[in-house]
């Protein structure tokens, strides 16, 4: 055979060696991103985002992160707060193969009052839009404090569209669903517009509500009868709602997210891939 085709023949032969080589690659490539209504999602990214409660700052899960850490492999921590003049400001890396990181999106603005919630859950809209755009996860689970909880419950009723992403699992964490309110029979505004507009749910997503009781059926700041309010917004609108109470040492309101049993409970409910 001439020289020339001989060397032909060998750039060809190593083309195909090449191309079988890199075919796994392109096969998990294809799965890892799913194209849905235009947009391109990483299907294996799912964020765990955690919203803190009023007067928080974006560094307010930090110990239960690295309570989290010391139990399942270290995740990345992404944190966002987003200004009075809805300025989203970005800090920390998604570190390479790394499928669940953690995002905190705090507020500038902090303070409690239903108004504000209002506000700030505009503003965490605003922040998701931002990250899905800068990492296209196609799913989040999320943890959301006293307040947090409310933020996350009114984003979910007023701005979340399963066309962006899809929202799988919810834990509150000492969230008053009814302000301050001991009464079983008593409706704050509040809470009636989060009834009103339970429709608005994502129907296929869990959620678990946890209060704490600290002080006979209180958690010093939270009644529980407040945070049981929730059933009245969740249930038979979403797939799973469950209420759970926790008691004993670190029950009180601010100790909630480093409680052990309710870290034992995100470990459990929210950070399985199933």
């Amino acid at each position: 055979m001439p020289e020339v085709k001989r060397k032909w023949l060998d750039v060809v032969v190593m083309g195909l060696v090449i191309m079988v080589a890199l075919l796994p690659i392109g096969v998990e490539a294809y799965y890892n991103y799913q194209v849905e209504d235009g947009l391109i999602r990483n299907a294996k990214l799912v964020p765990t985002l955690l919203v803190p409660g009023s007067s928080a700052s974006q560094n307010r899960f930090d110990t239960l992160v690295s309570e989290l850490d010391q139990h399942r492999r270290k995740h990345s921590v992404i944190k966002v707060t987003v200004s009075k003049t809805s300025l989203v400001s970005i800090r920390g890396k998604l570190k390479r193969d790394d499928h669940h990181p953690y995002v905190v999106v705090a507020f500038q603005d902090n303070a409690d009052g239903y108004d504000n919630i209002k506000k700030q859950a505009q503003w965490l809209d605003l922040a998701l839009k931002k990250l899905q755009n800068k990492y296209n996860f196609g799913a989040i689970n999320a943890i959301g404090h006293s307040n947090g909880g409310l933020i996350l419950t009114r984003y979910l009723e007023k701005y979340h569209h399963e066309k962006q992403f899809n929202v799988k699992k919810l834990m509150t964490i000492g969230t008053p669903y009814n302000g301050d309110e001991e009464n079983w029979e008593t409706q704050t505004m509040m809470l009636k517009d989060l009834i009103a507009n339970n429709t608005h749910l994502p129907e296929k997503m869990t959620v678990f509500s946890v209060g704490g009781a600290d002080v006979d059926t209180s958690d010093g700041i939270v009644p529980f009868q407040s945070v049981a309010k929730g059933r009245q917004i969740y249930q038979n609108q979403v797939a799973h709602y469950t209420l759970i109470m926790v008691t004993g040492e670190d029950a009180d309101h601010s100790a909630l997210p480093q409680n052990d049993e309710i870290i034992d409970l995100i470990q459990q409910f929210i950070l399985t891939n199933k």
